[in-house]
């Protein structure tokens, strides 16, 4: 059974995510000489940057998120199907989804990457990743209902079990996360939980490397290290989570730490549908494409973004994994399909690396630029002007900017909310 799409005609391009790369590749070609087609098992784009302010109350969910229909409204040429792809037939030039066949003349996987455990069954079952906003609110539940059983915990070795935070993995996501959570507990807890002692409190990052902030500089990782020591971060670098029961963390080094909160972001790895032959695959689950970012041995596929791996004589073991290389990816993708419409020579991917940054809390971030390298208020400044630019729409950009300034002169935000859902709503299948 064929999944109902229009026939238009045109040379039909699928693209399988609307992350950044695809999202990006759909709207540059949405008027083009092409027929889109965008599949994505979410009906919304999310701006996973700011995923640890969900997960630590700083935003709601709807404020970093932006439903895929509203962007292309307008645009006849753009066909949205919502659901997932469960193989790909190169054979047949056709995608196998829960709804149906569709065919295409050019695959692009744009699908992303997802949490790797490392063959950690614990910390699978136990451990809270950050690579969606439904992940994001259920860690923000976790440690909302934590704090509301330590209220009436009297077990001290119970209390500190429920009080403590474990980040592990050392790259924005984890310092971000470890900044935000000592707001709140300097800020936030102590006012809204008047009866609990939060200098009981421990907030500890653990990262497997020497130094945080793997890929940027080393004054930027030395800087990001003593802002989480001023703000009270137990900062354990060169240490490696070797198992977690929900309760106790173990150490390669044999130390143990107690806590039922495990945030893991420690790793990537990338989702690839069914169909991809396993020897064009390489480390981390990645897609090996070639500098037009094509699929090896598939004819019309290509990957862009955190799923493609291109190795390049500056990049010689891929690219990044970051926001940059997927946009830049899907721009030239999107050109070289315009080039070949007009008859024209395809270019090839070159990344150009415009820079990256990290905050850390209010008045603290680092930023590192190919010309310049600065941290403190003017490099948070940057930060947020920057990310608040990337929002898709203007009213979640504005949403977003009255956030911040409310909590900036309030030191609080009112959106420390349990949601969870009914037992019907969990019941009934999607």
């Amino acid at each position: 059974m064929a999944v109902n799409i229009p026939e238009t005609g045109k040379k039909r391009i699928v693209i399988v995510g609307a992350g950044f790369a695809g999202l990006k590749l759909a709207r540059k070609l949405k008027n083009k000489d092409y027929q889109i087609v965008l599949i994505d098992r979410n009906n919304y784009h999310q701006f996973q940057p700011l995923f640890y302010q969900v997960a630590t109350s700083g935003l709601e969910p709807s404020a970093i998120s932006f439903p895929l229909r509203k962007v292309f409204q307008k645009e006849k040429n753009v066909s949205i199907r919502i659901t997932q792809v469960t193989g790909i037939n190169p054979a047949k030039k056709q995608i196998e989804t829960p709804m149906g066949e569709v065919w295409y003349d050019y695959l692009v996987i744009a699908t992303g990457a997802t949490t790797n455990y490392f063959g950690m069954e614990g910390v699978t079952k136990y451990g809270i990743p950050m690579k969606s906003v439904s992940e994001a609110v259920y860690l923000r539940n976790s440690l909302l209902l934590n704090f509301e059983k330590a209220v009436t915990q009297s077990d001290p070795k119970e209390l500190e079990r429920l009080l403590n935070v474990v980040v592990v993995g050392g790259g924005p996501t984890g310092v971000e996360v470890c900044g935000a959570l000592a707001e709140m507990k300097r800020f936030i807890l102590p006012k809204d939980y008047p009866d609990i002692n939060f200098d009981l409190m421990q907030i500890t990052l653990i990262e497997a490397n020497p130094h945080l902030l793997h890929g940027m500089s080393g004054g930027a990782a030395q800087k990001s290290l003593d802002y989480l020591k001023q703000m009270g971060v137990n900062v354990l670098l060169d240490k490696r989570v070797t198992a977690y029961d929900g309760k106790t963390i173990n150490l390669a080094s044999g130390e143990e730490l107690q806590s039922e909160t495990l945030v893991w972001a420690a790793g990537v790895r990338g989702q690839i549908p069914e169909g991809v032959d396993p020897k064009f695959m390489a480390r981390g689950n990645r897609v090996k494409v070639n500098c037009y970012n094509e699929v090896e041995g598939m004819d019309g596929v290509f990957a862009i973004g955190d799923i493609a791996y291109m190795e390049t004589p500056r990049y010689a073991s891929g690219h990044p994994q970051v926001a940059q290389v997927a946009l830049q990816q899907a721009d030239n993708l999107a050109n070289n399909f315009i080039r070949v419409a007009q008859g024209k020579n395809r270019t090839e991917f070159e990344y150009k690396n415009k820079g990256s940054m990290a905050t850390v809390g209010r008045n603290r971030a680092v930023v590192d630029l190919p010309f310049w390298k600065f941290s403190g208020p003017f490099a948070w400044l940057v930060w947020m002007f920057i990310h608040l630019m990337s929002i898709v729409g203007v009213k979640n950009r504005l949403l977003i900017f009255i956030n911040w300034l409310w909590k900036y002169f309030t030191f609080d935000q009112s959106l420390r909310l349990i949601l969870r859902p009914s037992r019907k709503a969990q019941e009934r299948p999607l």
